[in-house]
């Protein structure tokens, strides 16, 4: 597969506002966790959210789950390959209140170089069925931060997720779309 993924698939296009996500996320079906496993490519769903493409514009790969108890939440990507990213320490909240800034391709570029210097090998989250909007479903909780992505299928290759964290007023809304292959090595 090439490197870039789609960015979005059709039934994320146009959903605009957290309660459409939201709506669009309760219709989905539930996964379990064994369904979830191997690497995944994100990309924001645009809601108005402060993380709206600001993961992107940091490099942003995806997600990677070797099993339930070795979860990588922050995969980047930059010339000399793909690798995890240790979030613990990460103010989730002021990131949102800062959001403005920081997408200011300047400064995105200034902190673009520090990724690599989070970066982990170890897993720094797991997954375990949670129930979250009422329906028991595949959930990452971080290992360092107050922070847990829920998932639901949009098909067999395309997950779409919910982060809560606390401090944030709205969850921030993205997809994974499931890469094919063996996973490479991070």
């Amino acid at each position: 597969m090439a490197d870039r993924a789609p960015r979005e698939h059709p039934p994320l296009e146009g959903v605009g506002s957290t309660q459409d996500a939201l709506a669009l996320f309760d219709a989905l079906p539930a996964v379990e966790v064994a369904d979830v496993l191997g690497s995944w490519r994100g990309a924001t769903v645009a809601t108005g959210h402060p993380f709206d493409g600001l993961l992107e514009l940091f490099g942003w790969h995806g997600k990677h789950f070797e099993s339930a108890d070795v979860a990588h939440p922050l995969v980047f990507a930059d010339a000399r390959g793909r690798f995890a990213v240790d979030p613990a320490g990460l103010p989730v909240p002021l990131l949102a209140r800062l959001g403005g800034p920081l997408h200011d391709e300047r400064v995105a570029a200034a902190l673009r170089g520090a990724r690599r210097l989070r970066r982990t090998r170890r897993p720094r989250a797991r997954l375990r069925p949670v129930r979250y909007r009422g329906v028991v479903t595949a959930t990452m909780t971080y290992d360092a931060l107050p922070v847990d992505d829920s998932f639901r299928a949009v098909n067999d290759d395309t997950l779409l997720g919910v982060m809560e964290a606390r401090g944030l007023a709205r969850p921030f809304v993205f997809s994974l779309h499931r890469e094919p292959g063996p996973a490479p090595s991070l």
